[in-house]
């Protein structure tokens, strides 16, 4: 229990703070949340022979915050559902070197994931694999930290694209902190000797749903940790 953060139960539902650095889902035998949730139902709910645990939705291992999963399948297939209407409402928060100069806008692209590879890049409009991919960015505050000028994002996704947040942050020029794969040169958090293990600036803040069962509005907020606040006293 202690390596798990659950923010809601009601239900069917169960949502976590997922920490940086840890899979949402993985093979068995791997360690993930998913797993870390499956045995700790399996103790406290005492079933030996394991449970159901439906993930409607992943964040990607370096980055944090609200994730939700359904204990049963009515539940996850209602939950993805929402999701693919585009009826679930996702807040991130990201810290991004460099200042962006915008209060706001929309950053729209073509991208695709890399076939064969945990990687996406951006492509132009009429290739055939291209997807278009959308979100749309508030500035909350420039900062002037160590690591040099820093802006802190606040994004919701109109698209979801695999790596959509980090590619279109850093194809602008503004990689998220930590996330070395997509350019970035600047720490954040532990810097762990295992490279799987640190953490990037991005942050699944709230979530904001329909029950899958009651219809009642389920709006989550998680917590960030002591990593933002390193460089935002301040941040909740």
């Amino acid at each position: 229990m202690d390596s798990i953060d659950i923010i809601y139960e009601e239900g069917p539902v169960l949502a976590c703070n997922k920490p940086s650095g840890l899979l949402t889902q993985a093979p068995e035998g791997i360690d993930s949340l998913e797993a870390r949730i499956k045995a700790f139902l399996i103790e406290r709910e005492n079933k030996p022979g394991g449970c159901y645990l439906g993930v409607p939705h992943r964040l990607d291992r370096p980055a944090s915050g609200v994730i939700v999963f359904a204990k049963h399948v009515r539940a996850a297939r209602r939950i993805s559902d929402q999701i693919a209407a585009r009826l679930v409402k996702k807040t991130y928060w990201a810290l991004v070197s460099g200042t962006v100069p915008e209060e706001s806008g929309t950053w729209t692209d073509y991208m695709r994931k890399i076939p064969g590879r945990a990687e996406s890049e951006i492509l132009s409009p009429i290739h055939p694999s291209a997807r278009e991919a959308i979100l749309h960015f508030q500035t909350r505050q420039h900062l002037n930290t160590v690591l040099g000028p820093v802006t802190w994002l606040e994004i919701t996704l109109e698209t979801g694209r695999t790596h959509q947040i980090r590619l279109q942050a850093s194809s602008r020029g503004f990689p998220i902190l930590g996330d070395t794969l997509y350019g970035s040169t600047a720490p954040f958090g532990p810097q762990y000797e295992d490279e799987r293990q640190r953490a990037i600036a991005l942050h699944s803040r709230k979530m904001v749903f329909s029950h899958p069962m009651t219809g009642e509005t389920i709006d989550l907020t998680a917590p960030v940790s002591p990593a933002w606040k390193e460089l935002i006293p301040t941040i909740d």
